[in-house]
């Protein structure tokens, strides 16, 4: 373990933070960003890292919404504590489709879909998709403009949006709200139940990653592991408050294009690797 290797988990730790909330792949910017800075640890290590970090993040929305999520606060009312309840039984429903899914398919997915090339393409298409979408809604009045009005169909819906973020690139917030946004809710309701739907997929995801792991840590990898969910933690904060502040005065054209150019760089970056390798 050193100063350098530590700086990296750092920076690993600011991307994950930053990006986990904003539609353009936290696991795409992981997986690219890796490659850049090789985090020096064995190659499962850093699989399992990568969906772990996650805690960090998700710690983040339980820390920020804790009374509005929380069913046996004191200070709600019992038509309140109700509807908590309900909410929490719509989240549950969303992430069904995607953690049965999630752990038939978790080894498969690892195999085939956990590289740069992926990652480029689920980029450029959902960025144009928000691209589309937001052109498609920008006269229309969204039908949802509360979470307390997603019902449980629709609640199931997104989930099935939800499946797609397991393609590395997609992003777990840009499916489910694009899903939401398509469904007719607003822009805040779709980012704020996408934050929600983050608690049980990724304590779900973290599990399946640390059970495949097993027990094997070493002390740096351990330091590693806790150092980057403090700083997801610490930056995703941050992340959340500006997505909601962000989309109070505008729409998410903007990472649609983010999403269109990195796509576009990253296809470039593996096309000059691979030429370099050849030769």
């Amino acid at each position: 373990m050193n100063i350098i290797e530590i700086l990296k988990v750092i920076v690993l730790g600011i991307v994950e933070g930053f990006t986990e909330w904003l539609p353009i792949s936290s696991t795409g910017h992981l997986i690219l960003i890796n490659n850049i800075i090789k985090l020096d640890v064995p190659d499962s290590f850093m699989e399992m890292f990568r969906v772990v970090i996650q805690l960090g993040a998700i710690l983040a929305v339980i820390v920020m919404y804790f009374r509005k999520l929380n069913p046996w606060s004191s200070r709600k009312k019992p038509e309140q504590k109700k509807a908590t309840w309900m909410l929490w039984g719509k989240i549950i429903v969303s992430c069904i489709p995607a953690g049965v899914l999630g752990v038939l398919l978790n080894d498969w997915m690892d195999a085939h879909f956990y590289n740069g090339i992926v990652v480029a393409i689920m980029l450029i298409l959902y960025g144009v998709l928000f691209i589309v979408i937001e052109n498609r809604n920008r006269f229309t009045t969204p039908v949802i403009s509360r979470t307390g009005q997603i019902s449980y169909q629709t609640a199931l819906y997104i989930g099935m949006f939800q499946v797609l973020s397991l393609i590395p690139g997609t992003s777990r917030s840009g499916a489910t709200i694009l899903g939401a946004m398509i469904l007719g809710c607003s822009r805040a309701v779709s980012a704020e139940y996408s934050f929600f739907l983050g608690i049980p997929v990724m304590f779900g995801a973290s599990l399946v990653k640390l059970i495949k792991f097993g027990p094997h840590f070493t002390g740096p990898e351990m330091f590693y592991l806790i150092l980057g969910m403090v700083v997801a933690f610490l930056v995703s904060i941050y992340s959340i408050q500006f997505m909601m502040s962000w989309i109070k005065k505008n729409n998410f054209k903007f990472f649609g294009y983010y999403r269109i150019v990195l796509g576009v760089v990253v296809l470039i970056w593996y096309l000059i690797s691979s030429l370099v390798g050849v030769h």
